[in-house]
């Protein structure tokens, strides 16, 4: 298997299949296309949230706003899993997750020559380098010539919350991303929330319920819940969070309860 993963919408993806098809018989399988635009901290914490539950795969992701730079291409294995794309800190932060311990992600930087396009090296550099993993297998990386090991690559972190430590102080962190349905991903651990379902809690002075579900409020009533990431996040049940909150992705967050 071969997943793909970028911010082309359409219909890039379909060129970068098609390279792989004449390269290798790997089935593919589409993550998402429609990652914001140059976001690269946006797409490497959706990377991180949604490709630990396929099997072991090859998985091309690229969001690439230094596409056609110096900037290098990489593969990266992580336990039984290969993460091909650029070298911005996409890749990391979901092979600290697909890897039982950090030793176990092992970088290669991926050579390539002078591209048809250097505006496309999705298509030109790497689908083909995709392909040559998935036929190579992952545990084989080290044996194409092209994969040399390197421990000279860019990292990406997120920033970690800053919580409680008495009684009474308040949580603060920062918006990672906002969903498709205007939810607000915070980077709050769900744990802030013990203890308080069914109360109320300002964020940022916008007052909303702490609840399990949406729908245990009326439409259209602002919540902060746990997300399936395990988060705090703030949303209105049937409508978009980041309007009624006036929040975005890089904006500081307070729970006052």
């Amino acid at each position: 298997m071969i997943t793909l993963s970028s911010d082309f919408g359409t219909p890039y993806p379909a060129a970068m299949k098609g390279v792989i098809l004449q390269r290798s018989d790997a089935r593919l399988v589409d993550v998402s296309h429609e990652f914001p635009r140059q976001d690269v901290r946006a797409a490497a914490f959706w990377l991180r949230e949604v490709l630990p539950h396929f099997p072991p795969a090859v998985h091309l992701a690229v969001v690439d706003p230094g596409v056609g730079t110096d900037r290098a291409a990489l593969v990266v294995r992580a336990g039984d899993h290969a993460l091909v794309g650029p070298d911005n800190g996409l890749l990391l932060p979901v092979a600290r997750r697909l890897a039982d311990v950090d030793a176990d992600v092992e970088v290669f930087e991926w050579t390539y020559e002078d591209p048809a396009s250097h505006t496309f090296h999705g298509r030109d550099v790497f689908a083909p380098c995709a392909a040559a993993v998935h036929e190579a297998g992952v545990a084989r990386i080290e044996t194409l010539d092209a994969a040399t090991p390197t421990d000279a690559y860019e990292g990406l972190t997120f920033p970690e919350p800053t919580l409680p430590t008495e009684e009474g102080e308040a949580p603060r962190g920062e918006v990672l991303v906002v969903d498709g349905f205007g939810n607000v991903v915070t980077n709050l651990p769900g744990s802030v929330l013990a203890g308080h379902y069914g109360d109320h809690v300002s964020v940022g002075g916008v007052v909303a319920r702490v609840v399990r579900a949406y729908d245990t409020v009326d439409p259209g009533t602002r919540v902060v819940t746990v997300g399936s990431h395990g988060n705090v996040e703030c949303a209105v049940n049937r409508g978009r969070g980041n309007r009624s909150f006036g929040l975005e992705a890089g904006d500081d967050v307070q729970l006052s309860f």
